[in-house]
């Protein structure tokens, strides 16, 4: 049985469509249904079904489905098995978001560098999307990306960002701390957005106002957004992790927002399910120091 034939069978029932998988599997839509209809041809039976647009199991899909999952999983985890006893690859290509590229990643590579003295490394920027296929076509090692739900992928929690407002150090906000959201509605705004669903949440809240916030500067940087406000151009939301330094040194004062509390980025560590494995564990465990 073709493992490559499974694997497309187990795609396009997460995905629901022959198109969306053969997206995922860097495939063309033909090519896989070539790889359905050999795996119907060997089980002697039809998988699926189309209702409209919509591809469903059939019975016999239906039953097959676990089988197909335990197969993926085990030829996994026997891969994965086989790459953990080989020596390390002397280039570790990482991908990373904007902010862990910034804040992040000068520490983790000098700490990788003294773990892994024979590896060198070389790291890519650019926004999740983009290192998701990335590391799909194997064009990059793993990635620090924002959440994502891919099953080729295996995914760890690294870190999570809380999102603050951030005033410069004369504002009146800065002696308080603390504030609601109509406190601040008719304040000048630099709105940094960095294309994360959580930041979305941001944007919900100012929908509960009467009138819209007054954004005066919409950037995509966040040391942009910072030295707008360092200038007293206007405050800003902003990823805790890029206002660190600024904040201890009392020159960007945090405000507690009341309706934006729990708001955070959420950064993730990924790599093609079943490799580097030891390279993930070290990575989580320095991202624990």
């Amino acid at each position: 049985m073709n493992i490559d034939n499974i694997e497309a069978f187990v795609y396009i029932n997460h995905y629901g469509s022959f198109n969306k998988a053969a997206d995922v599997l860097f495939l063309s839509q033909p090519t896989v249904s070539a790889r359905i209809q050999s795996l119907e041809r060997e089980l002697d039976c039809r998988l699926f079904d189309r209702l409209g647009k919509q591809v469903v199991l059939t019975d016999k899909g239906r039953q097959f489905l676990p089988y197909a999952q335990q197969i993926l999983q085990t030829y996994q985890k026997g891969k994965h098995l086989l790459q953990t006893k080989r020596a390390i690859s002397h280039e570790l290509r990482i991908g990373s978001t904007v902010i862990v590229s910034n804040y992040l990643i000068p520490r983790l590579l000098m700490l990788l560098t003294h773990r892994f003295p024979d590896v060198k490394f070389k790291l890519v920027t650019a926004p999740t999307n983009e290192l998701a296929n990335m590391l799909a076509a194997k064009e990059i090692d793993l990635a620090f990306v924002r959440k994502l739900m891919n099953p080729a992928f295996q995914s760890y929690p690294f870190f999570e960002d809380p999102i603050r407002l951030y005033v410069y150090e004369d504002h009146p906000l800065a002696l308080t701390g603390r504030a609601s959201i109509r406190d601040i509605r008719r304040e000048r705004l630099v709105f940094f957005e960095c294309g994360s669903l959580d930041w979305l949440r941001i944007h919900r809240v100012f929908e509960s106002l009467e009138q819209p916030p007054n954004i005066v500067f919409q950037v995509d940087n966040a040391e942009i957004a910072k030295k707008l406000v360092l200038g007293k151009a206007g405050i800003c939301f902003l990823p805790e992790l890029c206002a660190k330094q600024e904040a201890e040194e009392g020159r960007l004062i945090p405000v507690d927002i009341i309706e934006t509390a729990g708001v955070s980025l959420q950064t993730n560590l990924i790599s093609l399910a079943g490799e580097h494995h030891e390279l993930l564990q070290s990575l989580l465990e320095l991202g624990r120091q």
